[in-house]
């Protein structure tokens, strides 16, 4: 096993999401807000973070989200509340997780 390999297994970047979670398309914003509409409240759903700044983020991929990329953060934020979502940032796994708002429901009349 070469030192990447492991390093990569002792800190989970190669680990897959729990079987609970689910992969949002993250293909465009419509697509993602669709996904994000199809989860069920107070489950989480992943994208990349490729994905995410491609979204979201005007910075190279080693900056984006990070300390400089105010403007990345605002609006992946915001985009989140807008779907009645908190965001979570997992770069070592390379993710950004949603969490839907459990009083996100809507009723049916």
């Amino acid at each position: 096993m070469g030192i990447m390999s492991l390093i990569g297994k002792l800190f989970g970047a190669d680990a897959a999401p729990p079987p609970d979670v689910m992969k949002l398309d993250g293909t465009t914003e419509a697509t993602l807000a669709r996904s994000l509409s199809a989860l069920p409240p107070d489950k989480r759903g992943w994208i990349t973070f490729v994905e995410a700044r491609i979204l979201f983020s005007t910075k190279d991929a080693q900056y984006a989200f990070g300390e400089t990329d105010q403007d990345g953060r605002r609006n992946v934020e915001s985009f989140a509340a807008q779907h009645r979502s908190v965001i979570n940032f997992m770069p070592v796994e390379g993710r950004v997780y949603f969490v839907r708002d459990p009083t996100a429901v809507t009723s049916v009349a």
